[in-house]
């Protein structure tokens, strides 16, 4: 279908206006879309679609509507830029005016001053003890530059990232709902769907934040529609429709980020997933304060297996002054918040806390997929060889991080992906996780 002429001859030629006009006139349905042929991206990917216009073709109609709604959506993410940087990725970095970025868009948010980063009160650090030397992980586009004060850095989303997704407006949500994790113990566990675990969780108390340090690989994924995730995620409420839920790790997702690099990323979400939330900076919500972080942009360098191992270390904790939820990076790096007005449970405090490894398996073919969590690897290989978390804490009511000594592990599917928690005498509470997904074992 690509490169068809739709010029045609005889009666069922249409000229360009008809095609125009039709188009229009299917739209007096549908307000809310506002049809425009002209003046389309020139990516590649939409002069493709261009190609295949022709009259009387509901698909091609479709795809057209598509660009449409794709173009306005690119509008309302991709703010004017005061600096843009080229990653070595492919990536483009704007520097966006701090009072300009997506967050301040959200109506409870629209005439709030942003908030300075709180470093008077970070929790006071237990230094988590090293078992080698410090190996510095970095995102690649600082390579080329830096934003300036006064800006944060955002990864511009492309209008061939909108086009993966089945509804452009979609992108960067959460389209299948997680594993409904345990409320009571390993076994008060709700069928999960696509989502499959590998998870260590506390519970029962009342939690302020937590904080952890995890190794970084390069997850095989299968698929374009799968993922494979390691993160913290900070809870409240029941894993019903009122779940809140703050989410902080690296990711490969290939049909977000166009690519299979390891980036770091957020989610939220205030209502399980429905309506609310999005990855990073792709709705209003998560208030982003630094100039030298990007939430999605690719890091590196990357953990081997049996060599180096590269690691970053994430906390999230609640500010006991204003009460939101700010996200520390790399031990003092304060990337930004999570307004308290956003969430009903975690306004207050979390319930529960969990750290570990997802992925989505869509069992291409009817088997269970090849995507791999973590480095590939099965627990029971350990260091150099699986993935892990270390120096596992968490923050409590007098703003302070309290080891983490007693934790409760969880794999749904143990013969794809499985975990394993010790107490490590130099780095406390820790666990390894991750596996290959589809073997002998795990079909």
């Amino acid at each position: 279908m690509v490169g068809r002429n739709y010029k045609q001859k005889g009666p069922r030629a249409r000229s360009y206006h008809e095609l125009n006009s039709l188009v229009c006139f299917l739209f007096i349905l549908c307000p809310t879309a506002v049809i425009s042929l002209t003046g389309l991206n020139n990516s590649p990917n939409v002069s493709k679609l261009n190609n295949r216009i022709q009259f009387g073709q509901n698909r091609d109609v479709t795809a057209v509507m598509r660009i449409s709604i794709a173009r306005r959506h690119l509008q309302l993410l991709n703010k004017s830029a005061v600096k843009s940087i080229q990653s070595l990725d492919g990536d483009i970095i704007d520097c966006v005016l701090r009072e300009a970025q997506p967050a301040m868009d959200h109506p409870l948010l629209k005439h709030q001053k942003i908030q300075d980063p709180p470093t008077d009160l970070i929790p006071r650090k237990l230094e988590a003890a090293r078992r080698f030397s410090s190996n510095t992980v970095m995102q690649l586009w600082r390579r080329n530059g830096n934003c300036p004060v006064g800006t944060v850095p955002i990864r511009r989303t492309s209008m061939e990232d909108l086009l993966r997704v089945w509804s452009p407006t979609s992108y960067g949500r959460k389209t299948n709902r997680p594993a409904r994790m345990p409320r009571v113990g390993p076994t008060d566990v709700v069928e999960s769907g696509n989502h499959e675990h590998a998870i260590a969780y506390v519970e029962g108390d009342r939690y302020y934040g937590a904080k952890a340090v995890l190794n970084v690989w390069d997850p095989r994924v299968e698929v374009p529609n799968e993922f494979s995730l390691s993160q913290l995620w900070v809870l409240g409420g029941s894993f019903n429709e009122d779940l809140n839920s703050i989410e902080a790790g690296w990711q490969v997702s290939p049909e977000l980020y166009g690519d299979s690099r390891p980036r770091l990323f957020t989610y939220w979400t205030s209502d399980a997933y429905q309506d609310t939330g999005c990855y990073n900076l792709l709705c209003s919500g998560f208030v982003q304060t630094n100039n030298a972080i990007a939430i999605g942009a690719s890091i590196a360098p990357l953990s081997t297996y049996g060599g180096n191992q590269y690691q970053i270390e994430i906390m999230v904790w609640k500010d006991p002054r204003e009460g939101n939820w700010w996200m520390v990076f790399d031990q003092d790096i304060i990337v930004g918040y999570w307004p308290s007005s956003l969430f009903s449970h975690l306004s207050r405090h979390a319930s529960m806390v969990e750290w570990g490894g997802e992925v989505v398996n869509s069992r291409p073919g009817g088997r269970h997929t090849s995507t791999q969590m973590g480095s590939g690897r099965f627990a029971e290989e350990g260091f150099g060889s699986a993935s892990f978390f270390h120096s596992l804490q968490v923050v409590d009511a007098a703003n302070n991080l309290q080891l983490v000594n007693e934790i409760q592990t969880l794999a749904e599917n143990p013969n794809c992906y499985d975990i394993e928690s010790l107490q490590d005498p130099i780095w406390g509470t820790t666990i390894y996780y991750g596996g290959p997904g589809r073997s002998l074992s795990c079909q």
